[in-house]
């Protein structure tokens, strides 16, 4: 356990009660084991808190605060013990396809229900005890996100390699019994689980609804790096097109019989497809965002409704010469846009309309072709720094290059083969502006609002 605090917040219900260094080791007699105790157990308005000092004596505590309002502290780990580790061995998955020398982090594949439902990561259900699954059960942890990839026991133990995997439909039925709710995700692999196996699986889902949430399905990511590993083939347009089209004629039977579409088609299939995107009520409350489902519709939203606001802020400044409205006072600066090969030509297009409603824009837009991972993945979040040189170098840049935030590390300017931004501005000699995939984001960043 490494329930030890390592900070306080300022101002929190335990400033003045606990102590950095000090162990936090029950709340109101309930062990903390881990950080989902941690959050359940410290909900109430009235604590007592056993601590252990770092001199080795225990004291107890009582804090008063508002239900639900978070102690204010933070530990030597965010789940207060090591993230449990993948039993798997998926035919598809992408960890498995990486090429070797990429930092360490980027070989681990978690599967602990704890980050599930704090982060969204996707767990299988294999990993989980007796008693893991009595505890989910108790404290009714929600929303918790569940790979399926097929309900056939036997079809699910052979695409995740795990004899273990066949119960996975079983302890789904079993959170929905009790409550839990859940999100859920296809990785569909041609050949294998669409068709009629994706049917089963649909319906079997969809027989848990409301519990059942919502299901993404995604097509299989394939990389160059496969060696030794089992032979798969990517979606191509007809496939992808066969898939649109058999998810949403079910997710119109669901619409129709319980108010929720329930499934929905990463974009990449749209793309691969050439099948324009659904419209944004199509989406419902965007419940599979993270997942890249309605990531692009969502992003062409909010880009034309933030293009929107420039065009009338111009055309007032143009008619009064005054505003107090943030607006452009000059064109805006040359520049070029880097994406992945999939979601280029949507960049093209929101390009083409602001230069159509906002006048002279100076840009390009570069779809870059990744070369470290293979050209079948075209998603920009993806793309390395390397292959971000390798297809820039020498072309019209413009004074500033922007890229999708996604192409890096988290809260870091590190590419996924460790180049850094600094080591692509230098090299292309050009600012780079990482923007997030945000639409008004881009709008802003492009007229300097």
């Amino acid at each position: 356990m490494a329930a030890i605090i390592t900070g306080i917040e300022a101002e929190s219900p335990a400033t003045g009660k606990a102590k950095i260094g000090d162990m936090l080791v029950s709340v109101n007699s309930r062990p903390i084991e881990d950080v989902l105790d941690y959050k359940f157990y410290t909900y109430d308005s009235r604590l007592t808190l056993a601590l252990k000092g770092q001199n080795g004596r225990f004291k107890l505590v009582r804090v008063n605060k508002p239900e639900g309002t978070d102690l204010g502290l933070t530990f030597e780990s965010r789940l207060m013990d090591r993230p449990r580790a993948c039993r798997n061995h998926c035919l598809f998955c992408f960890v498995d396809q990486l090429p070797r020398g990429l930092r360490q982090s980027l070989y681990f594949k978690d599967d602990d229900a704890r980050l599930s439902f704090l982060s969204g990561n996707y767990i299988t259900l294999t990993n989980l005890s007796e008693r893991e699954m009595e505890r989910i059960l108790a404290l009714k942890i929600s929303p918790i996100h569940v790979s399926v990839h097929a309900t056939s026991p036997a079809l699910r133990a052979k695409l995740m390699g795990n004899p273990e995997a066949a119960e996975g439909f079983h302890r789904l039925r079993r959170l929905s019994a009790g409550g839990v709710e859940t999100h859920c995700q296809i990785v569909c692999c041609p050949g294998l689980n669409d068709g009629p196996a994706l049917q089963r699986t649909m319906g079997d889902l969809a027989s848990l609804y409301p519990q059942v949430k919502s299901v993404s399905v995604v097509p299989v990511g394939l990389t160059r790096h496969r060696e030794q590993l089992p032979a798969l083939r990517a979606f191509d347009a007809n496939t992808a097109a066969e898939t649109v089209r058999q998810v949403e004629a079910f997710a119109g039977y669901c619409l129709r019989k319980h108010g929720s579409r329930i499934f929905f088609c990463a974009d990449e299939f749209y793309l691969k497809a050439g099948f324009p995107l659904p419209e944004d009520v199509a989406y419902e409350d965007y419940p599979q965002l993270e997942n890249g489902v309605g990531m692009l519709r969502l992003f062409e939203t909010e880009f034309l409704a933030a293009l929107d606001e420039v065009t009338a802020l111009t055309a007032v400044g143009a008619a009064d010469g005054a505003s107090e409205a943030p607006r452009p006072t000059a064109p805006p600066k040359p520049f070029s846009l880097a994406t992945g090969v999939a979601a280029a030509p949507i960049f093209v297009k929101l390009l083409e309309t602001a230069a159509k409603n906002c006048g002279i824009l100076q840009y390009h837009v570069y779809p870059v072709a990744n070369t470290f991972f293979g050209e079948t993945v075209d998603v920009a979040g993806l793309v390395t720094g390397g292959d971000l040189i390798a297809a820039l170098r020498g072309k019209d840049l413009g004074e500033r290059l922007l890229i999708p935030q996604t192409m890096l590390r988290q809260g870091e300017g590190v590419f996924l083969d460790d180049v850094t931004v600094e080591d692509v501005q230098r090299e292309l000699n050009v600012p780079v502006i990482p923007v997030p995939v945000d639409g008004a984001a881009l709008v802003e960043t492009i007229f300097d609002l």
